[in-house]
C-alpha cells in the first residue's frame, strides 16, 4: 500500500475488505436463518449469550455490535417469543440480565448450525494458521479503533 492517498486503490484498503466481508455475511448468514424463524439481530442475542449464562442488556449491546436501544427492542421480541427471560442482577438491582429458555437455546443451536456452515464454506480455502493470524492483526486493529 502506498502512503499516495491519491493513488490509491479500494482493494488496498483494509476497511474496504472488512466491510464487503461483513455485507457478504450478513446477507447469507440472513437468508440462512430465516427458514428457522430468525433474523441476524436475533441471532446475535442468541449467540450473546452462549458463552455467559446471564448477560446485561449492555453487555448484550457490547458484543453483539448493536446499539443499546436496539438490542432491548430485541430482547422484548425475544421475551415475548419466550426465547429469553429476565431477571435483576443480583449484585445491582439497577442492572437487567437476560438468559436464554430452553426454548431459545434450542433455536441458538439450529442457528448456530447454520451459522457453522456459512464459516466452514467461507474459510475453506484458508488454512488455519492463516485464520489465527487473521484474528490476531483484526484484535490488534480492533484495540487500536478502541482507543480512539
Amino acid at each position: 500500500m502506498t502512503d499516495d492517498v491519491s493513488r490509491f486503490a479500494k482493494e488496498d484498503w483494509p476497511f474496504y475488505w472488512i466491510s464487503r466481508v461483513n455485507a457478504r455475511y450478513v446477507q447469507v448468514l440472513e437468508k440462512r436463518l430465516k427458514p428457522i424463524g430468525i433474523d441476524v439481530p436475533h441471532w446475535r442475542v442468541l449467540i450473546s449469550l452462549y458463552e455467559e449464562h446471564y448477560l446485561s442488556i449492555s453487555e448484550i449491546s457490547e458484543l453483539s455490535t448493536m446499539r443499546l436501544n436496539t438490542t432491548t427492542k430485541v430482547v422484548q421480541r425475544m421475551i415475548t417469543d419466550g426465547l429469553v427471560t429476565t431477571r435483576v442482577r443480583p449484585t445491582d438491582g439497577r442492572v437487567t440480565e437476560a438468559c436464554l429458555t430452553e426454548k431459545g437455546d434450542r433455536l441458538r443451536a439450529l442457528a448456530l448450525e447454520e451459522a457453522r456452515q456459512v464459516f466452514d464454506l467461507s474459510f475453506f480455502t484458508v488454512s488455519p494458521a492463516e485464520r489465527v493470524a487473521l484474528n490476531s492483526v483484526l484484535a490488534k486493529v480492533f484495540t487500536q479503533i478502541d482507543k480512539l
